[in-house]
């Protein structure tokens, strides 16, 4: 998922330094109190075990708790360290980004631009692939998938993505290293039922730039379906696939992939794909969401959108609940948007990305302090979020989001 950078980013991205060591003493105490918080969870979420044909069927609970990138929140993300902490705290789903490398290896970052989230500008002997992209419409400097071997990038070691706001997961930089997407699928197989659906911890796939890396010879749809095919197939109902270009997502269902698919909308802006297909003519985000729009996707197999948070639920704005209004007020200086409702009336799943304490990620009244990395009312806000009757979330840290689930 992209970084979301509303206001409260803008406003509360510097204070972690500012702050000092207030700041470094409230994330600590936050980082303390996360393992209590987890077993509160899972001492009341029952393991159910293996479902036979015997087992009564049961009904999953929702929304479903997706651990974006692993428990991302708590280590550095995409990392085996992340995954299985994600796994052990419960999470229903696992979120990886997929990108690829020069030889064609699917590898799970962020971006294919890796100067952020891994040690490549510390080593000398990659300093020569350090160039500048456009992707997407925007310019990249630094290190970049497509320009390593598999070999070369094992080499690496992953690092926090948000250092300034995730000091207590930075430390653990260059631990881990990066990994294949078929190496989490090892992962998964290997793992047991989640605990709060009984059912195998499913994949939720995300295609980053499809239509960029189909430019420099590396099909994604191709790669993806050499590899994940014959997953899918064995396990049906386990996999859904994202992505925030439709085009690509149709070239998966045309290819058989077994899969949910799922459409990626940003706040403002237009798809990659339709951008290099129609340029200023290209449908935007905002025309996807309408009511037409929406039975659009459906109509050619999308079986569900996923959204920024605040296309949800935002500070209340002037207005809400009048006649006319998009907005309902919810208390707490909240107010609720009618997409869910929209989505669903049409046959669409909704999910949304990103569920994170921090006070730099949530709306104003759910602020607590001024100081960014320190954690918010989270409860109040994720809450409201999944008051909206939603399917799916995507949590840094899946165990506060099924803490939050628990509370409803």
């Amino acid at each position: 998922m992209p970084e979301e950078r509303g206001k409260g980013a803008e406003e509360h991205g510097k204070d972690e330094r500012g702050d000092g060591e207030r700041v470094e003493s409230r994330t600590r105490r936050c980082q303390h109190r996360w393992g209590q918080r987890v077993a509160h969870v899972l001492d009341r979420i029952p393991y159910r075990g293996r479902v036979t044909e015997h087992t009564p069927e049961r009904r999953a609970p929702r929304p479903l708790i997706v651990a974006h990138r692993g428990a991302s929140g708590y280590r550095p993300e995409h990392t085996l360290a992340a995954y299985r902490l994600a796994l052990a705290l419960g999470a229903e789903a696992i979120e990886p980004d997929i990108v690829a490398t020069r030889d064609g290896q699917l590898v799970l970052r962020h971006e294919n631009e890796i100067s952020g989230t891994t040690d490549v500008a510390d080593r000398p002997e990659f300093a020569s692939r350090r160039t500048t992209r456009e992707i997407d419409d925007q310019r990249l400097t630094g290190w970049f998938t497509e320009d390593f071997t598999w070999a070369e990038l094992s080499t690496l070691g992953a690092r926090e993505r948000l250092p300034q706001v995730r000091g207590a997961s930075a430390r653990f930089d260059g631990r881990y290293p990066i990994l294949r997407l078929r190496d989490l699928l090892k992962l998964l197989d290997e793992a047991p039922p989640a605990p709060g659906t009984g059912a195998p911890v499913r994949l939720v796939a995300e295609v980053k730039h499809a239509t960029y890396f189909a430019s420099i010879g590396l099909p994604l749809d191709e790669l993806i379906v050499a590899e994940l095919g014959p997953w899918s197939a064995a396990q049906p109902g386990r996999l859904i696939v994202e992505a925030f270009e439709q085009t690509v997502l149709g070239q998966l269902r045309d290819r058989g992939l077994a899969a949910d698919y799922v459409y990626l909308l940003e706040k403002a802006g237009s798809p990659a794909d339709l951008v290099a297909r129609h340029g200023a003519a290209a449908l935007s985000y905002a025309g996807h969401l309408t009511d037409a729009g929406l039975a659009r996707l459906r109509s050619a197999g999308i079986h569900g959108v996923s959204v920024d948070t605040a296309l949800l639920v935002r500070a209340q704005p002037r207005g809400a609940g009048q006649p006319g209004s998009a907005w309902t007020p919810l208390g707490n200086g909240l107010a609720a948007s009618h997409l869910v409702d929209r989505a669903h009336a049409v046959g669409l799943e909704v999910y949304t990305w990103t569920l994170r304490p921090e006070n730099r990620f949530l709306p104003a009244p759910c602020r607590i302090g001024t100081a960014g990395a320190a954690h918010g009312d989270w409860l109040t806000f994720f809450t409201a979020l999944m008051r909206t009757g939603l399917d799916g979330v995507f949590a840094d840290q899946p165990d506060l989001a099924l803490e939050a689930r628990a509370a409803l």
